[in-house]
Formats: C-alpha cells, sequence, structure tokens
C-alpha cells in the first residue's frame, strides 16, 4: 500500500489581536493551526485534526462569558474571516453580478416590451369584437330586409297573377324563374 502525503500550503496572513475590551489580554501571539502527521489513517486517506482548545465556552465566576475559541489573545473567528478575506478574490463575483444586472435588464426590457405588445393586441382584439359586433349587426339588418324583400315579391306576385291571370302565364312562360 502506498503512502499518501498531503501536501502544506502556507499563506502571508495578518493575525488579529482582541480588542481592548478584553483587559484579560494584554500581549498578542500568533496561532497556527495544528500540524499534519506525515502519514494518514490508510483508510479515510484524510488527516484527522484535534480540535483542543477550539470550540468550548465556558461560563467564569462572575457570569463573563468566556471564549475558548480564543487562545493566547486571539479570536478564533477573527482569524478565519481575515484569513478568508485575504485568499477571497471578489472579481470573478464581481463580473457575474455584473452579467446578472446586464441579464436582469435584458429581461426587464423584453418584460416591458412584452407588455405592451400585449395591450396592443388587447386593443387589436376589442376593436375587431367591436368590428365582428357591427357585421353582425349589419348582417340581421341584411337578412331583415331580404325577408321584407321577398315577402313583398310574393304578394306583388300574388296580387299580378289574379289581376292579370293571362298576361301573368304568359310572362312565366317567356321568363321562367327557378323555385
Amino acid at each position: 500500500m502506498a503512502t499518501h502525503y498531503a501536501p502544506t500550503y502556507s499563506l502571508p496572513m495578518r493575525v488579529p489581536t482582541k480588542s481592548p475590551q478584553y483587559s484579560g489580554y494584554s500581549s498578542t501571539y500568533s496561532v497556527s493551526p495544528p500540524e499534519v502527521d506525515d502519514e494518514l489513517s490508510s483508510t479515510s486517506g484524510v488527516a484527522s485534526y484535534s480540535n483542543s482548545g477550539y470550540g468550548s465556552a465556558s461560563y467564569g465566576d462572575s457570569g463573563d462569558y468566556e471564549s475558548a475559541h480564543s487562545a493566547n489573545g486571539v479570536d478564533f473567528n477573527e482569524y478565519m474571516q481575515d484569513r478568508f478575506a485575504s485568499t477571497f478574490n471578489p472579481l470573478p463575483l464581481d463580473k457575474s453580478m455584473a452579467i446578472q444586472a446586464q441579464t436582469s435588464g435584458k429581461l426587464n426590457a423584453k418584460h416591458r416590451e412584452i407588455m405592451e405588445l400585449q395591450k396592443k393586441a388587447q386593443a387589436r382584439l376589442a376593436k375587431t369584437r367591436e368590428r365582428f359586433q357591427d357585421g353582425l349587426r349589419d348582417a340581421r339588418e341584411v337578412r331583415e330586409d331580404l325577408e321584407w324583400t321577398e315577402k313583398k315579391i310574393k304578394t306583388l306576385k300574388s296580387k299580378a297573377s289574379r289581376k292579370y291571370p293571362k298576361e301573368y302565364t304568359k310572362a312565366r312562360t317567356r321568363y321562367p324563374t327557378p323555385e
């Protein structure tokens, strides 16, 4: 079985100190994380770290909160935050936020354009419905006029056939009408 070694990295960083409100800590010490053993566990392939000194909190006799997160005057949370801030590169985030803002602007512009087109389409639909209703009204009037004209023609035919029977039959034979 091959032995794996974990690479070690070291970044230059500022070590934060406790603020003056913690009078119990007057000197500043640098604390580094636990070192990795040269030989790693063969089952997990990952080095294990002990968290002694970090991670427990207690209350003193006076009821004040004493943090075991800080060792020798260094606040672990502040240390990790400063370390993250020194390694974090905001440029890709800024670029992605700029792209997101541009995309959002384009999306909003398209949304406004769609809303305008929708309003135009609704106006056209309302106008078309109005024209359709006018067309239906006109068609009813034309049908009523045609029915009245047909009725009038039948009445005139019957009167002409009774009053002038010979001339009516002669005209029917000369000009036949489909019925």
